[in-house]
């Protein structure tokens, strides 16, 4: 090549040394190449910075609108130059890909300069040493941060959870977890952690994303709307498919550090269970002799129809080597996350429970409840320290006792309103044998281990189907194990025992042949159950 012919290949594509460092540029790729690049290859690398296609620039430079030369060229060259460039400096594999993720990566690399508007000679000297500054660590840069908060509930006020926040962030910061999911029933205080999680740690992240799914638009729709947020300039690939999509934030997640929080991720899981009289056949033999496991239909956790699409994302996100972290909040366990966590995995599963006494004495207290340390504590206990039934609790102590708490301690109901609304949400999504179960350890707290479950229940279940049945009650988080034995939670036992007495008598109406059990044995377990775990709670 004559010198006149070397001048005119530089000469073209001239505007990227506008915008980018490119000296720097090819003295990095000649490093990663283990030579100098070529003139061709320089050419190429600005017209791919000035932001035209491989189609483009063959239409540029060879007037052909064959682009399979300059593919060619980007693939097997400067390609792998810049992906085996961004990988030494990030520290873990990043791939380009496509010719429109040049710019987008080089761009988070720090190649592209830092163009600053001149501002009074006061100022001229900090201007200078500004645009001097030149980023080479790749994990170290950080771009302009970008927080959207959805509609994240106000945090300001916040009582406790100083382990669980520790624990969690322990795992995203230190650890580099890839998904985190917070696990616990209803009310217990899951979305206000997850937002004051991501405030706390939001300085780690350049994005901040936290989303409700309450109301979730399809995957495809979601994931494009992520993608927009993360990469602005990137082209977003057809609606429909959703494995591509999931692929292109898969990249954002490499070359950008993001948080993102899905909250109430269980609204886009089935509930579409069979019904109570499903529980027993209608065959008029004996139920203590049935064991035919296919009397009773016991559903997996699944997605509603149309959103599997959110199952793959949660998989190839905990799968996938990325730099990111995606938090989950849910009542139940996504079906994608057993298999994938694990204490010394990248995908980990926090069980919240309830606040302790004195954090939840301070709700009390907020709330306005004049009470006795001995009274709050009985209701503390009863509600398990749940921050939402404590709240919704001292309200309507507040309005119908007039804040007497002894009061309405003494006419005995305790599970109404939006509380009983909470839990029967939660409820109405077990299969009929989940609900068999909850029905007899409510019941029977001394059935609490698998093996006395197995011989006293009626009728008589397989045992795979009752580890299933209390496998799943714990992935909803309706079920606790403490040591050898499974347990439920005062204000759960209650709320079950009268769910009970109405689906009981319901079932006299429609089919007296099915009672769950006959009337005497259920009164007689009814009166020791309100008297042993009303005593219980409150001593």
């Amino acid at each position: 090549m004559t010198a006149s012919d070397s001048n005119k290949v530089e000469e073209e594509f001239t505007e990227a040394k506008n915008n980018w460092e490119l000296e720097k540029l090819y003295v990095d790729l000649s490093s990663a190449k283990g030579k100098g690049l070529t003139p061709v290859e320089k050419k190429f690398l600005r017209g791919l910075l000035c932001g035209f296609s491989p189609a483009e620039i063959a239409n540029l430079v060879y007037q052909s609108r064959s682009s399979s030369t300059v593919r060619v060229y980007l693939s097997n060259g400067l390609y792998k130059y810049i992906e085996e460039m961004l990988s030494n400096q990030a520290g873990y594999s990043i791939k380009v890909k496509n010719w429109s993720r040049v710019t987008h990566l080089l761009e988070k690399a720090g190649y592209k300069k830092v163009l600053l508007e001149i501002e009074p000679i006061s100022n001229q000297i900090n201007q200078i040493k500004t645009n001097n500054i030149k980023q080479t660590d790749f994990t170290a840069m950080k771009s302009v941060k970008t927080q959207d908060w959805g509609e994240a509930v106000d945090v300001s006020i916040f009582q406790g959870r100083t382990t669980e926040l520790a624990q969690t962030t322990e795992w995203i910061v230190q650890e580099h977890c890839r998904l985190v999911v917070l696990l616990g029933m209803g009310g217990i205080g899951k979305t206000a952690l997850s937002v004051k999680l991501a405030e706390q740690i939001k300085d780690k992240f350049e994005y901040v994303i936290w989303r409700a799914l309450h109301l979730a638009p399809p995957p495809n729709i979601f994931l494009n709307e992520l993608i927009k947020i993360l990469s602005p300039t990137q082209q977003t690939k057809d609606l429909e498919v959703v494995g591509g999509s999931i692929s292109q934030l898969i990249d954002c997640l490499r070359s950008s550090r993001c948080l993102i929080v899905l909250d109430n991720f269980d609204a886009i899981l089935s509930s579409e269970y069979t019904s109570e009289s499903d529980i027993y056949p209608t065959s008029s033999a004996s139920h203590s002799n049935i064991n035919n496991s296919s009397v009773f239909y016991l559903p997996q956790i699944r997605y509603r129809p149309g959103y599997e699409g959110y199952g793959e994302l949660i998989r190839r996100v905990g799968d996938s080597q990325h730099q990111s972290c995606l938090v989950l909040t849910s009542r139940e366990k996504p079906p994608e996350i057993p298999a994938l966590q694990g204490e010394k995995l990248p995908v980990r599963c926090l069980k919240i429970t309830g606040l302790s006494n004195a954090e939840s004495m301070e709700i009390l207290k907020l709330k306005g409840l004049p009470c006795l340390p001995e009274e709050c504590k009985i209701l503390i206990d009863f509600y398990a320290g749940n921050p939402l039934f404590l709240k919704l609790i001292a309200t309507a102590i507040q309005e119908l006792f007039g804040g007497n708490i002894y009061e309405f301690l003494e006419q005995g109901t305790r599970v109404f309103g939006d509380i009983r609304a909470i839990l029967d949400q939660q409820f109405s999504r077990l299969s009929s044998l989940e609900k068999l179960i909850m029905y007899w350890l409510s019941l029977n707290q001394d059935l609490g281990s698998m093996r006395k479950l197995q011989t006293e229940i009626i009728p008589r279940v397989p045992q795979r189907l009752i580890l299933e049945a209390i496998e799943l009650l714990q992935r909803r988080s309706l079920m606790e194990r403490q040591a050898s034995r499974f347990r439920q939670i005062p204000v759960l036992i209650e709320y079950v025992a009268e769910r009970l007495i109405e689906d009981n008598f319901k079932l006299m109406q429609e089919k007296p042949s099915s009672l769950v059990m006959s009337y005497s044995i259920f009164e007689a377990q009814m009166k020791n159950y309100i008297r042993d775990i009303r005593l219980g709670t409150e001593i």
